[in-house]
């Protein structure tokens, strides 16, 4: 007698706050991993693999739709092994399959919608698929019953479908070296991002609008490496046209995901940490580049709204905020011309003219707070009477039914928040937020920790979850050296080293760059390698940075070597380049990045190290050398000192050092000239 199955639903004992929100479904559904493919080749029925994360909008929509009616259910559950993935916890399953779903011609998104065989090979998918036919699309029981009759009936044409996908995914994650990106290349991938910006809203053209952190920060490097101001003014515009908009939460603080219209205006109102990491630090770089008192203000905001809504029993943060609340999106956060008069009284005019608040309302017949059209500072007591009236309309909304949290911890959005943390901590002069990043840096190294000196991908509430990726380890060394640059401690550097090594071990890929799962992952039918940038950067980008910058540190050759490798494993990949921003900002800080090496005691020091570490190029590494046999042997800054007695700092590039200064605003000047 066969094997029998369980006829219920497997979810309720995971970790993820995704997976447990259709624990409840009729659905038959079972986690990832090898029981679940075990189980479609007892069967022999094809696996429906629906991928998506707490947060997402259309996910819940179609999980109300067509997982939570008997109906579909009960057809779901005759006709396939029904597997559910939190794409946050499991990026990369998410990313192979949603590559299957890009070789099909279909446009990606969430919720995924894949059919596979019981081998774990994409045949077919879509995305979101409606309850009854629609826009064009069929409804989702036409689909079941359609596929369940083509994979029955047309093997053939099932195992066509696999053999072109199979072969298909293996040439995307094929290596394609070229050679070490140089300034033409560096000059052409600027010229073609310039190309496509808004010159009146900022960000990318067209909608909707995404902050697409990692290119504006590439742009800010390329304005000091090539001499292009006009590549910070587009860093400029985007951050204020952002921190102004409706994507900007001006009651609670945080940027939403993005804006679904052209002008920043109305957001799909789920917050992730990973884009409010990356915009911190682009604020305190452009902040340095170009002071700007919003900058800074939106800044402090930020971290008031992380400390305040999304730390995790751990101490490190957790991932996302819901867009929905009680069933709809952006409940929550928008109000009415009534709402906001009965709050605050005879202070509600100022309040309305500045923030958009008309009685017939900018979205929906609702308020989406902006300051779009009202930019500018006003007088001081006004801008004063708007801040009270914020602070009593943040209370009044917290009496409102929240949206979910998905509290777990990832290792790589954490670590990206670290360093944004350190980076504000140095620029805004805010030594706290340096407490903060120190925080959420131990607890991910300790809860984190695997026992074979890996990182792990996620945990929550004393559960350990996926196993670390490649995303990982990049991340926190980027975020451990990030610490040890601020504060000088070995034993950051330390950690970065061990898992940038730990990256070789296990995620080195033999003909080049690394893949983002590690090579004894049981559960991954495909190891995907890529260094495209989505809305967070890529981990090969990540890790080449990292290496570039332990080469710069500790002047071991190892570490150059391989960070060229890692940078040029991508670059004969004619006409990608140009999606590959924090891969190209690694090569450039391997070849022309800047170190400053601060020569003096530490507290002598202090005022020059206090100005390295703002510097406004990201691709500046600092160096202290309280004596001066501190620097490796080969460091072109090896051996220098301080001058007459003074602390003295020293610019370095291409194997050279300057002229030793000794005064603040000298090395300021240096530090600002491309």
């Amino acid at each position: 007698m066969g094997q029998t199955y369980p006829s219920e639903n497997l979810l309720s004992h995971e970790a993820s706050p995704y997976l447990l929100q259709h624990a409840g479904n009729p659905v038959h559904w079972r986690p990832w991993g090898g029981a679940a493919l075990a189980e479609a080749r007892a069967t022999g029925r094809p696996i429906l693999l629906s991928v998506g994360y707490a947060a997402c909008h259309w996910c819940h929509v179609m999980a109300h739709e067509s997982f939570e009616d008997p109906e579909t259910a009960a057809l779901m559950n005759q006709l396939f092994v029904n597997v559910k993935v939190d794409r946050e916890e499991r990026p990369d399953i998410d990313a192979a399959y949603m590559n299957a779903l890009h070789l099909l011609g279909e446009q990606g998104g969430w919720p995924l919608t894949m059919f596979l065989t019981p081998a774990g090979e994409p045949f077919w998918g879509g995305t979101y698929f409606p309850p009854e036919p629609r826009w064009g699309r069929p409804s989702f029981r036409q689909v079941l019953r359609g596929v369940a009759a083509t994979y029955a009936r047309e093997p053939e044409k099932i195992a066509q479908n696999t053999a072109a996908l199979g072969q298909g995914l293996a040439q995307l994650a094929a290596s394609h070296p070229g050679a070490l990106p140089d300034r033409d290349l560096l000059e052409r991938v600027t010229e073609a991002l310039m190309g496509i910006q808004d010159p009146v809203q900022g960000g990318l053209r067209g909608a909707p609008k995404f902050p697409n952190a990692p290119i504006f920060r590439f742009l800010l490097q390329m304005a000091q490496r090539l001499e292009r101001p006009d590549c910070a003014g587009a860093v400029h515009l985007l951050l204020r046209r952002m921190s102004q908009g409706g994507i900007w939460d001006h009651l609670g603080g945080g940027y939403a995901r993005y804006a679904v219209d052209g002008v920043w205006l109305v957001p799909h109102f789920e917050k992730m940490l990973y884009d409010n990491a990356q915009l911190l630090e682009l604020l305190a770089l452009a902040y340095a580049q170009q002071p700007d008192a919003l900058y800074a203000l939106r800044a402090e905001e930020l971290v008031g709204w992380l400390e305040r809504e999304m730390v995790a029993p751990n101490g490190a943060y957790a991932a996302a905020l819901d867009a929905d609340s009680e069933g709809e999106e952006g409940r929550f956060y928008v109000w009415t011309a009534a709402e906001v008069n009965a709050v605050l009284g005879e202070d509600a005019e100022l309040f309305r003219e500045v923030y958009d608040v008309g009685s017939e309302g900018n979205w929906e017949g609702k308020v989406v707070l902006n300051r779009s059209a009202d930019p500018d500072p006003l007088p001081e007591d006004q801008e004063k009477a708007l801040a009270a009236s914020r602070a009593r309309l943040l209370e009044a909304r917290a009496a409102r039914v929240r949206p979910g949290r998905d509290d777990k911890v990832l290792a790589d959005w954490n670590g990206l928040m670290v360093s944004g943390l350190v980076r504000a901590a140095l620029v805004f002069d805010r030594p706290d937020w340096l407490d903060l990043a120190r925080r959420v840096f131990e607890a991910v190294a300790r809860d984190l920790a695997a026992p074979d000196g890996r990182l792990l991908h996620s945990w929550k509430d004393g559960q350990a979850g996926a196993t670390g990726l490649l995303e990982d380890h990049a991340a926190m060394a980027r975020a451990a050296l990030a610490l040890h640059e601020a504060t000088g401690e070995a034993g950051f550097l330390d950690r970065a080293a061990g898992w940038a090594e730990a990256a070789e071990r296990h995620f080195a890929a033999p003909d080049g760059a690394y893949f983002s799962s590690a090579g004894d992952a049981a559960d991954v039918p495909y190891r995907t390698r890529s260094a495209g940038d989505g809305p967070s950067p890529n981990g090969n980008g990540m890790l080449a940075e990292a290496q570039a910058r332990l080469f710069h540190l500790t002047g071991e050759d190892r570490w150059a070597r391989r960070a060229e490798a890692t940078a040029s494993a991508f670059t004969g990949l004619e006409g990608g380049v140009t999606a590959m921003p924090t891969l190209l900002g690694a090569a450039d800080l391997l070849v022309s990045g800047r170190s400053v090496v601060v020569a003096g005691p530490p507290g002598a020091a202090q005022p020059l190290l206090r100005a390295a570490l703002r510097a406004p190029d990201p691709a500046t590494v600092v160096l202290r050398a309280p004596e001066p046999d501190a620097l490796p042997p080969g460091h072109p800054a090896a051996g220098k000192d301080m001058v007459e007695g003074e602390p003295a700092a020293y610019l370095c590039a291409a194997g050279r050092c300057g002229l030793p200064v000794t005064e603040v605003a000298a090395l300021v000047t240096q530090l600002h000239r491309a």
